[in-house]
């Protein structure tokens, strides 16, 4: 009898030995799934925020400029981000101005002046094959939803940030 339940607690337990093994190996899985839950969460947030006026220096309901929409969405979800946009471009993995790289949740930057630096920032919300669009707080219309295929926009553009893996 205790040698029978010897050997039952051995099948036991390399029986969860392996069933940790394949939880193990879908941590991947797991963690990409999560980042794209967590994405989702980041654009849903931003969106509830679509009319509400752009403010210089806002991070409230009550209005924001571009980094400021930015900062405070990502804050929601303890997702630190410096508060300036050309700070903002500094962070995650650059990916430059190749387009087809852009994924939901990456941060599309523009310089809208004649500055040296960076100076706008929006959410990239859509991703199909002739269009990225991204949401932003624009200084004429307040938090808005545009597209890569505006003119200003395209001609504005200066490079993409992965900020989420």
């Amino acid at each position: 009898m205790k040698k029978s339940l010897y050997i039952l607690s051995l099948i036991v337990l390399f029986a969860s030995c392996k069933s940790s093994s394949v939880i193990t190996s879908s941590s991947a899985d797991n963690k990409k799934e999560s980042t794209n839950y967590t994405v989702d969460k980041i654009i849903s947030s931003a969106s509830e925020n679509i009319g509400v006026r752009y403010k210089t220096a806002g991070t409230t309901k009550s209005g924001y400029d571009c980094s400021g929409l930015v900062y405070s969405t990502f804050a929601l979800y303890d997702i630190k981000l410096p508060r300036a946009s050309y700070e903002q471009a500094k962070i995650g993995i650059e990916l430059g101005q190749n387009l087809k790289k852009a994924r939901k949740g990456d941060l599309i930057f523009f310089r809208t002046n004649k500055r040296a630096h960076i100076n706008h920032v929006g959410i990239i919300t859509t991703v199909e094959d002739d269009d990225i669009q991204f949401i932003h707080s624009s200084t004429s219309k307040g938090v808005i939803i545009s597209s890569m295929k505006e003119p200003y926009y395209q001609k504005a553009f200066v490079q993409l940030n992965r900020v989420l893996k």
